[in-house]
């Protein structure tokens, strides 16, 4: 048995109380978004520089952004990296760990073998990427038309810092994507042939914390007002895929992102439904995850699967693919796409899916 805890995991009343706490000053940098950081600061200056990720690029990370922020900073002596911000903001900042003299594709490619030059910290405003906890980069490149994984320990903060007066102004729509998307880390990392009893822990609290904030809503598409559990469960989920992994449901929905630009918790939920059901045609034992969920919905375990769909078609839309322009042909090309390029992520199904299998996925979402 594999597990670890790598960043120092604490929390803050307020961006404020950080600042003082950890003595924030000129040789550190914020990577954040503006209109994340200015509220923050009632018109005050910020105490370090700040590199506003908007600035360089919509949507999520890609390889053009990432270029383009480096470049910005190069030549700057900078000690430490705060990233304050959802999921693209953390994935990039990340990146900043090693220094000058690289571009994306360098960070990529050089991996492992690269020395780390800075310090980090993450604070998340977002309550689905556990992005914060994991030593895991994700960037599109665009020529590729699909987004890559970087794993590699100097990936890890040396901190995260939860602070959930931060998501106090999330929009709805972000709230949707994200906190579905950290019930897939839980979920996904739940059934992974590497899980354990410290992963599947942290894993079912996830799981239990948001699908009984979710039915706390009542089906209202409002963002709940007690936001403090919605963002321990996802730090909870990320822990636990951090070290039991993610699977298919990410691996497919990597090329629907990086062919639509279709947000990732989005992406995600369009084959989520699909992953599993094509799981369960091969006979895999799902049974403990099926007993969680039966007793978080108080009903008959046969009928899980369509309470939880249910559930959460009530807090996010799935959109079909062909809504998007897709077709068979687009399927063939993801799927060959996905079986090349996400291999990382494939080896942590409970049962090998093949090409077929992934395009037979896609054509059934469509």
């Amino acid at each position: 048995m594999n597990f670890s805890v790598k960043p120092f995991i604490s929390d803050c009343s307020s961006l404020h109380e950080f600042f003082s706490q950890r003595n924030v000053g000129p040789t550190d940098l914020i990577v954040t978004n503006e209109y994340v950081l200015a509220p923050q600061l009632n018109g005050k200056p910020a105490p370090c520089d700040c590199l506003y990720q908007e600035q360089y690029g919509k949507g999520e990370p890609s390889d053009e952004m990432v270029d383009a922020m480096l470049n910005k900073i190069s030549g700057k002596n900078y000690r430490r990296i705060i990233a304050i911000g959802g999921g693209t903001v953390i994935d990039i900042a990340k990146l900043f760990v090693f220094g000058d003299g690289l571009d994306c594709e360098a960070i990529y490619a050089g991996g492992a073998a690269l020395p780390r030059k800075r310090d980090l910290i993450i604070i998340p405003t977002t309550c689905g990427t556990g992005s914060e906890v994991t030593g895991i980069s994700i960037t599109e490149f665009k020529k590729k038309h699909t987004k890559l994984g970087l794993a590699v320990p100097a990936l890890f903060a040396n901190e995260a810092v939860l602070i959930p007066s931060l998501l106090q102004t999330l929009p709805y729509e972000v709230f949707a994507t994200s906190s579905i998307d950290a019930l897939i880390h839980a979920v996904e990392s739940y059934v992974s042939p590497k899980a354990n009893s410290f992963t599947r822990a942290l894993g079912r609290c996830a799981i239990e914390l948001i699908l009984c904030g979710y039915q706390d809503m009542g089906g209202q598409q409002k963002r709940p007002d007690n936001m403090s559990s919605f963002l321990t469960a996802s730090t909870m989920a990320g822990i636990a895929f951090g070290n039991a992994g993610c699977a298919a449901v990410h691996a497919l929905s990597y090329p629907i992102g990086g062919n639509y630009h279709v947000p990732h918790g989005k992406a995600n939920y369009m084959v989520f439904s699909e992953v599993f059901a094509q799981y369960r045609a091969l006979n895999v034992d799902l049974s403990p995850l099926e007993t969680i969920l039966a007793d978080i919905f108080g009903c008959n375990v046969a009928n899980v699967w369509d309470t939880l769909f249910k559930l959460l078609d009530q807090v996010l839309t799935r959109q079909p693919l062909s809504e998007l322009g897709c077709d068979e042909g687009k399927c063939d090309e993801m799927a060959a796409s996905v079986i090349q390029n996400q291999q990382r992520l494939l080896v942590n199904n409970p049962v090998e899916l093949s090409q077929e299998h992934i395009k037979q996925i896609y054509m059934r979402c469509m």
